[in-house]
Parts: structure tokens; sequence; C-alpha cells
């Protein structure tokens, strides 16, 4: 029995507005999946993205399943495309607000102490060291934070020296640390 019969909607309306629409839906959640599943596996998460892989896989076979069945259909497609292009997007957003793991930040500036300081006092481990740059003297600092926590480090960076030069880069795994109190917990070991 079609699906149009079986919830008494006229199968034109069906198939060229809610079956792209239940497409589009379909490939945004894949496509969502699909990209926290990478976040999963470059983090080394055994459990989770398998998980995530079958779920994946399993509306993207629904999905391509229906295109298949009305391939004369342009909205299909136009929803496939769509809705694989909004995933990404979604992923994206998905992902900044996991914020999964541990970053890198390196900060080199003049006259950092105050950094230094700030960083220390809020509970994160931070190596300082004194270096040369191109200009002269500089200080180096690297702290190794919860990426949870970028924002108010990028924040104290950007307050105490708005001139810093800081790079960001995530971490696959820590052995030992020192974080906040809020964010203490017991990291991956190498």
């Amino acid at each position: 029995m079609d699906i149009s019969a079986m919830l008494n909607i006229d199968p034109n309306f069906f198939n060229w507005i809610i079956l792209p629409l239940l497409i589009f839906m379909s490939r945004i959640m894949d496509v969502t999946l699909g990209t926290v599943r990478i976040i999963y596996v470059s983090k080394g998460e055994k459990l989770y993205a398998p998980l995530l892989a079958f779920f994946e896989v399993f509306i993207w076979l629904m999905a391509i399943g229906q295109i298949m069945k009305n391939l004369t259909n342009i909205n299909c497609y136009l929803a496939y495309s769509a809705g694989y292009a909004m995933g990404n997007y979604v992923g994206i957003l998905v992902e900044e607000k996991l914020a999964m793991g541990m970053v890198a930040v390196r900060v080199i500036s003049e006259g950092s102490s105050g950094i230094f300081q700030q960083l220390k006092q809020k509970g994160y481990g931070v190596t300082f060291l004194n270096a040369i740059g191109n200009d002269g003297n500089v200080d180096l600092m690297l702290t190794v934070i919860p990426r949870k926590s970028l924002a108010e480090v990028i924040n104290i960076i950007k307050d105490s020296n708005p001139s810093a030069f800081y790079t960001v880069e995530d971490v696959k795994s820590v052995s030992q640390g020192i974080f906040p109190y809020k964010e203490r917990r017991v990291c991956k070991q190498m």
C-alpha cells in the first residue's frame, strides 16, 4: 500500500512536497551524525563512532531508497542535495556545542605575565617560557585545556593583551594536567 493512501494525503502533494521534505530532513540527520561520528573517530571513541555510523547509514539508505523509487521527481534530488548542505551546517553547529576533547593553546607576546597570572588564578596549568622572536624577546605560554573552556581562555588572552598572537590545536590525548576545579576529570593517557 502507498504511504500517501495510508495517510489519506493526495498522492501528488505527497510526492512533490512531503516526500522531498522527508528526504531533506533525513539528509540533515545523517550528515549531522556523520560529522559527529568523524569527530568521535578522530578522538578514538570506539563505542560511539560505530553506533553513530549504524544510524547514519540506516537513515541514508532510507533516503536513497526513496530517491531510487522516484527517479523522475526533481524535487527529491533537490531535497537530497539541500539536505546534504544543511546537514554539514547543522553538523558544525552540533560539534561546536559538544566541544569535545582537549585543545592546546600557544600564546606568543611581549609582556604576557598578566595572561599567565590570570590563567594560573583560574586554575589552568600554564607553561611560561622566554623566547626570541623576529623582533626580539617574547614570552611563550603553553596550556592544554578542555575545549569547553576555550572561549574563557581566549577572552583572558584578549583582555590581558589584545595584540597577543595565539594558536589553538586539537589534542588527541593527554597524560596529566592541571585543570580548573570545575573541569577536573581523569584524562586519557597515551
